[in-house]
């Protein structure tokens, strides 16, 4: 039977025979390998509409990946395949936004209110920094960042602050896990670490989400930490209908805790699964391909595999040896504007890939002497801009008054009279008295301590959050109405100018106040969940800046490891150094099969075609360090590498038809125009 019931709007046969396999196994554990470019999100999709098709309930559904942006991918392409009604029953979300729903409902069970905070980076730096500086010694010092990484190191393992070590780090650990529940919070790697302890402690609950979603996808499993395989197998354990698909060759982020175990070892974890290799790739020509699968075959433990195309076998690959970084860069740049010169090639289908975030200053330099358009990915991020921070904190403080962070942030902000002498006693008097920083403000024993001024400053302000919050919990308001108030009533935007150095600074700021009511209306259009939906989305979304980078149109600057999931006609891999790609550290670390793997994704990045460089010289720290060719160039292929002398390449005429053509081209602009 090759067509589905007529509410299902796509064809079984339009898949090839491993996907459609991948499809229609729809009972126990199935493992699905997808190497790069082999339309996993497409039999990802196809399987939830092939299961609502046999009857499965969509509520009964759950599929989990990694990021916002490739949730809304899963949905939009669903909707094309099923009724809408039947798209926003099915459960498409984050790992992060799965415990956000589940602890929202639970969490009470583990000693917090179910209106507890989430907090992100730069509020957890705030919480450590406080604490470090009440814990340490004067002989004493923790960077905070780096007591930030160890705390998360840690608690992605599953480890719990030691009781009797008496180190500063464990202290600080310890007194930050305390802190944080006083205030009613949890970070991310809470959302994770309290939700498996929560299934695991409380049957009732388990089996109520086991029940909820009789049927679980795991999208990019390679990605998968410790914590969220227990998640899945929490979920999973009851009817077993798990499926999961990753690429063990695309397992780049174990710096950051992924076990690239989880999806060798599937079958210890979930045993006699059904297992299908899609191998068959959409994107790039066979000579990438083959050499990405010539290089990629040298990591010992590996789930074999050979991608391939029905497409032309495509350019050779370049290998261009460049006297030095800055001769690379005024290549790479030259060459993308005599591509898009002779054979029209437009500049968003240009890639500049590269290990470390430094060796993007001189490419930057070189487009911006030729005037090529280019978009940096990895930039400051909306929501890490100090507005937005500011009135994410009002609102938070609307919500729950005893985030102690938030509260910080806002109690000043402003200036209205409560300066940091006030807020230094406020603090001291919540930790003797064991409180939150906004109950200190309001205790009689403080206010007592204090000038009539500050008195009247304090209860002002108390004042007005205690109306709004009033407000904002009464039934059937604008909460995006009501926040927009607030700030009115703050004078907060007459403040933010006159900190802009300049009017266009001013308005860009006041703009980006505007987005944030604009956003919290158009969510309150399709969803019930208020504002406290509205700030978890906030805090859980972290691909909206870059969605918002993928509609601009120029040369695409990135990272390896930011590159993964994109694709590229036309790339450019610089750096194909020893100690750069591979990085030295993995040398030390034994991580350089991960290295491997990296350079592996980048390879298959590419489309058309793919240069790769080194250079003999490189500048490190301000002076000329030597360079070798990376020890993984020797593994490519070499029939399908083209090894190229760098003076003989730029000093190549562009064809003389192709210029004719070209020139063509632009008298007929010139014409028309």
């Amino acid at each position: 039977m090759q067509f589905l019931p007529p509410r299902m709007r796509f064809r079984l046969f339009d898949l090839n025979p491993e996907q459609e396999k991948a499809v229609r196994t729809i009972d126990g554990p199935l493992l699905i390998l997808a190497g790069a470019g082999t339309g996993k999100t497409r039999v990802i999709t196809a399987r939830v509409a092939y299961l609502i098709a046999q009857g499965v309930a969509p509520e009964h559904i759950l599929a989990v990946t990694f990021t916002n942006k490739a949730a809304n991918e899963m949905r939009e392409r669903l909707a094309t395949m099923v009724e809408k009604e039947q798209v926003k029953r099915v459960t498409m979300s984050t790992f992060h936004a799965l415990c956000v729903r589940i602890l929202r409902g639970g969490i009470d069970r583990l000693g917090y209110k179910n209106n507890f905070s989430i907090y992100d980076e730069s509020d957890q730096l705030g919480l450590i920094k406080k604490i470090i500086t009440r814990t340490a010694a004067r002989d004493e010092k923790i960077d905070p960042h780096l007591a930030k990484n160890l705390i998360s190191k840690a608690k992605n393992n599953g480890w719990s602050a030691p009781k009797d070590d008496q180190t500063l780090i464990s202290a600080v650990f310890t007194r930050y896990q305390v802190e944080l529940k006083n205030l009613n919070a949890v970070d991310f790697d809470d959302l994770l670490l309290l939700t498996v302890k929560l299934l695991a402690e409380h049957n009732e609950v388990r089996a109520k989400w086991q029940e909820r979603f009789r049927y679980l996808m795991v999208d990019e499993f390679q990605d998968t930490n410790r914590l969220q395989l227990e998640l899945v197998s929490l979920i999973a354990d009851a009817h077993k209908n798990v499926a999961v698909v990753g690429d063990d060759d695309q397992s780049i982020y174990g710096w950051r805790g992924a076990e690239v175990s989880n999806i060798l070892e599937f079958e210890h974890h979930f045993p006699n699964p059904t297992v299908v290799k899609l191998e068959q790739n959409y994107r790039s020509t066979n000579a990438i391909l083959g050499t990405a699968n010539s290089l990629i075959k040298n990591n010992p433990r590996r789930r074999a595999k050979q991608l391939w195309s029905a497409h032309a076998s495509g350019e050779n690959v370049r290998v261009v040896q460049m006297p030095d970084d800055r001769e690379e860069a005024k290549f790479v740049a030259e060459d993308i504007q005599r591509r898009n010169f002779a054979e029209n090639v437009v500049w968003k289908n240009f890639a500049v890939l590269y290990r470390m975030n430094a060796q993007s200053r001189l490419i930057e330099e070189n487009l911006r002497r030729l005037h090529i358009p280019y978009r940096l990915v990895g930039g400051k991020s909306f929501f890490d801009r100090r507005e937005i921070k500011d009135v994410l904190a009002y609102a938070t403080c609307l919500l729950n008054a005893d985030d102690d962070v938030s509260l910080l942030r806002i109690i000043n902000t402003p200036a209205r009279g409560i300066g940091p002498a006030v807020v230094e006693r406020a603090l001291e008097h919540s930790v003797h008295a064991k409180c939150s920083l906004f109950k200190s403000l309001q205790s009689p024993d403080f206010l007592e301590t204090l000038s009539v001024r500050a008195r009247t400053a304090i209860s002002e302000f108390a004042g007005m959050l205690d109306s709004f919050e009033t407000r904002i919990h009464t039934p059937l308001t604008d909460h995006a109405e009501i926040l927009r108030e607030l700030i009115t009533k703050t004078t907060y935007l007459d403040d933010l100018k006159r900190t802009c150095k300049s009017p266009d600074e001013a308005l860009d700021r006041e703009n980006n106040v505007q987005n944030i009511f604009n956003d919290l209306a158009q969510y309150q259009q399709r969803s019930s969940g208020g504002l406290q939906g509205f700030l978890d989305e906030v805090s859980l979304d972290q691909d909206r800046e870059k969605d918002k980078e993928d509609d601009q149109h120029g040369v695409t600057l990135i990272t390896l490891h930011a590159a993964k999931g994109l694709e590229f006609p036309h790339v450019y891999l610089i750096g194909l150094e020893e100690d750069l790609l591979p990085h030295s550290r993995s040398k030390i670390e034994g991580t350089v099969d991960e290295e491997r793997r990296l350079l592996y994704v980048g390879i298959t990045r590419a489309m058309s075609t793919l240069t790769m460089s080194w250079c003999r010289t490189r500048m490190k720290f301000g002076s000329a360090a030597p360079g070798h060719p990376s020890s993984f160039i020797k593994e490519l292929a070499p029939e399908l590498i083209e090894h190229v002398d760098f003076v003989k390449l730029m000093n190549t005429p562009v064809q003389e038809d192709t210029a004719k053509s070209r020139f063509a081209q632009l008298r007929a602009a010139l014409k028309s125009a």
